[in-house]
């Protein structure tokens, strides 16, 4: 083997000497070959490259071929006799190289042909344009992946056996690191492509606005690919041929940088299978991938651990560790978008003695996001690279951009978008397509459009500065007229009993979704809660407090059935705020009762007692009977979950009064359920049953599916107190269908709890125990202290309580 290494003279000689070495380790190992997937296992490299080497097309690098032989076996003496043979090889290649360039320039200037005509055995120069990679580049595994498998190499055959691409490109918002991605992967494979990597930024989205045509990418590449001055056509479509001519048969990489759209890059195409076309862009390039097969790759904002590992590597990893709280701010206030992160790095870098929880500090404080993210270059300075894209905008479409600034997010559909602009809903759909081909918005769901932080803020600075106050106001106002018209809809459906609010009319141009069943209305809040409480922070803020506390009002039933108290406080808290200062006391009684209502939930009473007191007051000082008898209802459920049922049978007695003079059926039909449970609880169970079948039977009339799951409940729990724990299990699965019906989990954790004991009370243990892990799942999921007394009966360390946590419905 030694003798034959120093004997080497050629590339094909030497891969002979790599595959007699890989023979002679498996003989030696008594094993099959080393396989290429076990090589690239190994060494991380990739088993295209693998094989390139072998098939001696591929001059491996020195600091390869060195890993390599030492992996095929090779001894000490052998290792130094091979790396010889690989210098000498490379020598001679170069030599080669320089000669045959030369040789067939001449032969060209001789015969006065094309740039390369006749002189198939003459290489033209091996361009290697590609920018610098990013050093200490982080992230991105499944864009590399997408990357790699798209590829797949030289002879690969692409994903699921479709053919390798040969041209992808990669998209996604101003920032998001979509040439840094391109180029480092670019480098990755650029063994690949020994015939060299072209690079050009078309500067699509230029400040200057000085894109680059097609005519003079390619005339930049014949340059490069030293095609003498008068041997280049004059027509532009001469040159391209030209440029089609000198690749085709070559192995290239030819990187087509921040490209404005498919027209621009389509006479850089190049129509060979062995070279690779990889274009950036801020838009979709739609028709590159419709008409040239392109496979798009999406680049979105970093996750938050990747964004960590970003400033880890600028910063220092301890200097994060040292201060995390203020570091997780700072990548919230960034939206994890690299280019933003990237300045926020470079100035706390310059400062290395200054807290992170400074820097933290100034982003909080800035009235202005984006004056922060100012890295002092039109390349760094975040609000400049956004304004590239805008600018491409469309007006119509600039105009809806702006008006996200005044939506309160996180995300919009078309109808709201509609109402928004104040446009016929047809329209808005192409509008909303153009904003997510230029990746100013994500349509992260069908029909589902969103922005980050950053993007957000630009809008709104656009809208502040081209939209006059009146103008912006009446979008603020349409847009929540909207969600508050089509949430009180959807807010009656599921609680058919509940008392509506008086609504002012919606602004001109407003369309309120039509939603017409319970179905629609649980799947329409699924959808848009998020909205709704960032709309009565924002109703709030922008001095709308009417809307305020109406649309705080319309969530109360969806989030209390979806265990989500905490956002029910916050949002109820606004409400009280905005109705307090608008002087309205309606609102102001309404959001004291529901505020207590979810205090109450989360345990703390006093406060909750407080609200429902000053409740009263208030829905009294009004003359308000249905309003100060839902008060006395939801009290009186309260008192009964703090064991105190002889006053939560006065409260509910009250109630039923209140109702029944005012002839409201479904109040009265709740409220006889609120007593007839309380009596169950003081140990007066024929008093009990006749209250809770006279609401059943009204409630029948009502169509109110939570109060018949409410009281089908109390009658188990009823009927469990007298010892016929059959009927008892009868009635809560009864209870427990329309608790799903609804979608009630909180209500139908507590109904599982109490089968639970039943199904035990009957000799069916196993039954309790599905019950109550299926209880324990959902109080889980909602966080609920509950859990831990379901956790104990499971271990069998607590008995059953019989009447643990049911508030008849609040």
């Amino acid at each position: 083997m030694v003798r034959a290494g120093a004997e080497a003279q050629t590339l094909p000689e030497l891969a002979g000497l790599l595959r007699q070495l890989r023979r002679r380790e498996a003989r030696q190992q008594g094993e099959t070959l080393l396989t290429y997937r076990q090589l690239a296992a190994k060494t991380g490299w990739s088993r295209g490259i693998i094989g390139e080497y072998f098939a001696g097309n591929i001059l491996p690098p020195p600091e390869r071929f060195d890993v390599l032989i030492r992996l095929l076996g090779a001894t000490p003496a052998e290792q130094g006799v091979l790396a010889t043979a690989r210098d000498r090889v490379e020598e001679r290649r170069r030599r080669a190289g320089r000669d045959h360039a030369t040789a067939g320039r001449a032969a060209v200037r001789a015969r006065g042909g094309g740039p390369w005509a006749g002189t198939t055995s003459a290489r033209f120069p091996v361009p290697r344009q590609l920018p610098p990679a990013l050093p200490g580049f982080v992230g991105r595994t499944a864009q590399l992946a997408r990357l790699d498998a798209e590829w797949a190499g030289p002879g690969g055959c692409g994903k699921d056996d479709v053919a390798p691409a040969t041209v992808m490109t990669l998209s996604g918002t101003a920032g998001v690191g979509k040439t840094t991605l391109a180029v480092y992967w670019a480098h990755r494979v650029a063994d690949h492509f020994p015939d060299g990597q072209l690079y050009v930024d078309l500067r699509g989205f230029d400040s200057t606005g000085t894109v680059v045509t097609a005519v003079e990418a390619v005339r930049g590449f014949l340059e490069a690919l030293e095609v003498p001055p008068e041997r280049i056509p004059t027509h532009p479509s001469a040159q391209v041929g030209l440029y089609r001519s000198l690749l085709a048969g070559r192995r290239m990489l030819v990187l087509l940088d921040n490209a404005r759209d498919a027209d621009q890059v389509r006479s850089l195409l190049v129509g060979g299978p062995s070279c690779l076309v990889l274009v950036t862009s801020r838009n979709r390039l739609a028709g590159l991938i419709a008409a040239e097969g392109a496979r798009p790759i999406g680049v979105d904002l970093l996750s938050t651990a990747e964004a960590w590992q970003l400033l880890a590597r600028r910063l220092g990893a301890d200097r994060l560790a040292a201060e995390p709280q203020a570091t997780d701010e700072i990548i919230e206030r960034c939206a994890r978008l690299p280019l933003a992160l990237a300045v926020l790095a470079a100035r706390s870098a310059e400062k290395p003695g200054f807290p992170l929880a400074t820097l933290a500090a100034e982003l909080r404080a800035a009235p202005r996001p984006l004056d922060s993210f100012d890295g002092g270059d039109a390349g760094t300075d975040v609000q400049a690279v956004f304004s590239w894209s805008y600018r491409s905008l469309t007006p119509m479409a600039a105009r809806l951009f702006r008006l996200f600034g005044c939506h309160p997010g996180p995300d919009i559909g078309f109808a709201a978008a509609a109402s928004l602009a104040g446009l016929p809903r047809a329209r808005v759909p192409r509008l909303l397509g153009e904003l997510a081909h230029a990746h100013l918005v994500t349509e992260h769901a069908p029909g589902r459009f969103g922005a980050h932080d950053l993007l957000r803020a630009y809008a709104a600075e656009q809208a502040e500065r081209l939209e006059p106050a009146q103008a912006r106001r009446a979008a603020i106002q349409r847009g929540l007229d909207h969600y508050l018209h089509t949430a009180h809809a959807a807010a009656l459906l599921l609680q058919p009993g509940r008392d509506p609010v008086s609504l002012a009319a919606a602004a001109p141009g407003v369309v309120p979704e039509e939603v017409t069943d319970h179905g629609q209305a649980l799947a329409w809040f699924t959808l848009e809660y998020p909205v709704l409480l960032a709309a009565v922070a924002h109703a709030r803020r922008t001095g709308f407090d009417g809307h305020a506390w109406q649309l705080a009002w319309t969530l109360v039933d969806f989030l209390q059935r979806r265990g989500r108290w905490p956002d029910l406080v916050v949002a109820q808290r606004d409400a009280l705020a905005g109705a307090q200062r608008a002087g309205d006391r309606l609102g102001q009684a309404n959001a004291h009762r529901d505020l207590a209502r979810v205090l109450s939930r989360l345990g703390r009473v006093n406060e909750a007692a407080r609200n429902y007191r000053q409740a009263l007051v208030i829905f009294g000082e009004l003359g308000d009977h249905t309003g100060q008898a839902r008060t006395h209802r939801a009290f009186g459920a309260m008192l009964d979950g703090l064991g105190r049922h002889a006053e939560s049978l006065e409260q509910s007695e009250r109630a039923l009064a209140l109702y029944r003079a005012a002839g409201h059926v479904a109040g009265e039909a709740s409220a006889r359920n609120a007593v007839g449970w309380a009596h169950a609880q003081l140990g007066q169970y024929q008093p009990a049953l006749a209250h809770c079948g006279e609401a059943l039977a009204l409630l029948r009339t009502t169509g109110d599916r939570h109060g018949e799951a409410n009281t089908w409940d109390s009658l188990g729990f009823i009927h469990a107190r007298l010892g016929d724990h059959r009927a008892a299990i009868r009635c809560f699965q009864r209870a427990l269908g329309l608790y799903r019906r609804v979608s009630d989990r909180y209500d139908e954790a507590d109904t599982l709890s109490r089968l639970g004991e039943s199904r035990q009370a009957v000799g069916d243990p196993g039954g309790a125990a599905r019950a109550w892990r299926r209880a324990l799942g959902i109080l889980d999921d909602l966080g609920h202290p509950n859990a831990e007394r379901l956790r104990d009966l499971l271990t069998g360390s607590r008995e059953p309580p019989g009447d643990a946590g049911h508030t008849a419905g609040g």
